[in-house]
């Protein structure tokens, strides 16, 4: 005869809660991954067509930024747009480059085509971490050098088919992170691309606002 485990929950018992930031049981500690890495043609249209698709948002499309890297052995400025939405425990992250300076970025571009790039995760320890990857004889394809935190891009291509971003983890950082994943957490569906200014955000062009 079959037998059938019945599993019951204490009505007290600690339940996780409603919306958790990167707080997945498992991994454990700073091998958890808070973001997935897309890169794209258009940061616009692409968000867009993730919130038709996925039902995720609303995505916060961030202004221009020059981003300084250390890439190839030479210190470049790469012209950079991001649009970040959260999406339960993980956030998606979509990343448009603006020069034709060559990155990782640029050698990750498929024509048209959203490419998956990169896993990041959050880290108190950023040498450790950095060594702990070194150690397995993954390099540093590129390291941010700006931003007032450490970002490394290590080179895991190889075995694994994209990025693993190791990213330094300031409470200004995570404050950042928070405020993305609370608006997305209480989204009513309105606005679900969202252009950020200083003053608050716009929609674009032509959009209807749902």
């Amino acid at each position: 005869m079959r037998r059938v485990m019945i599993v019951r929950m204490d009505a007290d018992a600690t339940m996780p809660a409603a919306h958790p930031l990167f707080e997945q049981p498992w991994p454990d500690g700073e091998f958890r991954f808070f973001q997935v890495g897309h890169v794209v043609d258009d940061v616009v249209v692409a968000a867009a067509r993730w919130v038709r698709t996925f039902g995720i948002g609303p995505f916060h499309v961030m202004p221009v930024v020059g981003q300084q890297a250390d890439y190839g052995g030479e210190v470049r400025t790469v012209r950079i747009q991001v649009a970040v939405a959260q999406a339960g425990p993980v956030q998606i992250e979509l990343i448009q480059q603006h020069c034709d300076t060559p990155s990782i970025f640029t050698e990750w571009s498929r024509g048209g085509t959203s490419a998956f790039h990169q896993i990041a995760t959050l880290t108190n320890d950023y040498d450790g971490k950095v060594a702990h990857f070194k150690t397995l004889g993954h390099s540093i394809a590129a390291e941010s050098l700006g931003g007032g935190f450490r970002v490394a891009y290590i080179d895991t291509a190889a075995e694994f088919g994209f990025y693993t971003e190791v990213v330094e983890a300031p409470s200004s950082f995570l404050d950042q992170v928070r405020s993305v994943s609370d608006t997305c957490a209480a989204w009513d569906g309105r606005d679900p691309v969202r252009i950020m200014t200083r003053g608050g955000y716009r929609v674009p062009e032509g959009s209807s606002g749902r």
